[in-house]
């Protein structure tokens, strides 16, 4: 089934022209919309299912520092004060908590890399603190036993799934923008090699600016323009159970299961890291990129099914802008869960929290995390014809970053220099790519 998500109605009509067209309707591609949107431009944003319908519901919500990439690290500390911004800029509740975030583990060398981390994440100006053996059991008494250590970030938090985006995205109708949903993108027109305007399914938005936020769908969709951009999904599979009678942490992570507390009390369930990619010819064209990646998460990523293969979404064929796209016959993402991971999970969190063992299954869901070979996004507006911006491969990471990153977007469209660094963003560090390779359409 679907995660829990809300939903919204879509704007009357597409417009003739907009400022900005924005590809997307995740966390990523509303958050740039919204900030897009403040800085005065109109904005259309196009989404070929409902808003948030993929993986921006499907995660944990957790919205962390805590053991970032050091790339990603500055955009993950303003995502923070982002989220607090939107939901002042809206006057709406997107469910975001500074409830800290809290690790326990008996592992020494698992200790030992937080321990490293967190040198150079306080170095940095970061609030995370490593827990002793009595600490790390007294914050984490629900779970009823002792621990080594632990890791707690008290500035960090979680924001509510099934909310926080299609919020901010009914907020663009208040600041002049306008929402589509069950509306694809089917591709970029360009002329001069320059950005003219998006074909959807609906007709044509005349623009000179394309931010192309369309996640696991990213790869397939700028192959169109020529463009080669290193990605792969594994899908996943997590769950959440009803709200337990006793008070137990908001959020605990564990190398064995992870749980969440969601804005009605309930607790979304997972394995960190655990899951299936299906073979697709994406994935076999990208192969070597990713092997790396493999070799270091083998214990938790195994080979999947056909799954991905026939919906669509790492397709390498080129498709007709006057047909029916892969997009349009697939338009939410909704593998069906895998009723095994699922009864682990279930299983290992009531082991670590007795607490939950009352709580019955609330839903169950699955979903594809698109990535890249080094895990870091890409957010690049020299590739594809002038106007063009790829920003995608969050690798697991966006939702909680998908504030700051929308900022950054932003700035980078708007014309204002950046207060975030972004050149470490660049496509370039992953493939050879330029816009000579780019033709009009």
């Amino acid at each position: 089934m679907p995660a829990p998500l809300i939903t919204i109605a879509s704007s009357e009509s597409l417009p003739a022209a907009a400022d900005v067209v924005v590809i997307g309707g995740g966390v990523i591609g509303t958050c740039a919309a919204h900030f897009l949107a403040k800085r005065g431009l109109k904005v259309a944003l196009l989404e070929k299912g409902r808003i948030a319908g993929e993986q921006s519901s499907r995660n944990w919500g957790w919205c962390r520092q805590q053991n970032r990439d050091a790339r990603e690290l500055d955009m993950a500390t303003h995502s923070l004060a982002m989220w607090e911004q939107i939901a002042q800029d809206l006057d709406v509740d997107l469910g975001f908590r500074r409830c800290g975030l809290m690790y326990l583990s008996d592992d020494e060398a698992e200790i030992e890399g937080w321990a490293k981390w967190g040198r150079f994440a306080r170095g940095e100006g970061i609030d995370t603190r490593m827990m002793t053996a009595a600490e790390a059991a007294a914050r984490g008494k629900a779970t009823g036993k002792p621990w080594k250590g632990g890791v707690w970030s008290p500035t960090d938090g979680t924001a509510d799934t099934s909310r926080a985006v299609p919020l901010i995205a009914e907020g663009l109708k208040q600041q002049g923008s306008t929402v589509h949903q069950f509306c694809a993108a089917r591709g970029i027109e360009s002329a001069g090699g320059k950005v003219t305007g998006v074909f959807t399914e609906h007709g044509t938005v005349r623009t000179s600016h394309v931010v192309m936020a369309g996640g696991v769908w990213a790869s397939t969709f700028v192959k169109q323009l020529g463009i080669s951009f290193p990605q792969t999904a594994a899908r996943s599979s997590i769950l959440s159970v009803m709200p337990p009678k006793e008070e137990l942490p908001a959020t605990l992570h564990t190398r064995q299961v992870s749980v969440t507390r969601r804005s009605d009390g309930a607790y979304t369930l997972a394995i960190s890291g655990l899951g299936r990619i299906d073979p697709t010819i994406q994935g076999l064209r990208y192969a070597r990129q990713f092997l790396p990646m493999f070799a270091r998460r083998w214990r938790v990523l195994s080979l999947g099914d056909m799954r991905a293969w026939l919906v669509g979404h790492e397709r390498r064929q080129r498709w007709r802008l006057d047909q029916p796209t892969p997009m349009e016959a697939n338009r939410v993402l909704d593998p069906l869960p895998e009723r095994s991971v699922v009864d682990l999970t279930l299983h290992r969190a009531r082991q670590l929290l007795p607490g939950l063992s009352a709580s019955p299954v609330q839903a169950s869901w699955a979903g594809y995390i698109d990535s890249t070979p080094d895990g870091v996004p890409v957010i690049d507006p020299a590739v594809g014809p002038e106007g063009f911006m790829l920003a995608a491969g969050f690798s697991g990471h966006g939702f909680g970053i998908g504030p700051g990153a929308g900022d950054l977007i932003a700035d980078l469209i708007s014309g204002r220099e950046p207060d975030l660094p972004y050149k470490q963003y660049a496509l370039s560090r992953l493939t050879r790519t330029s816009r000579d390779k780019v033709a009009d359409f």
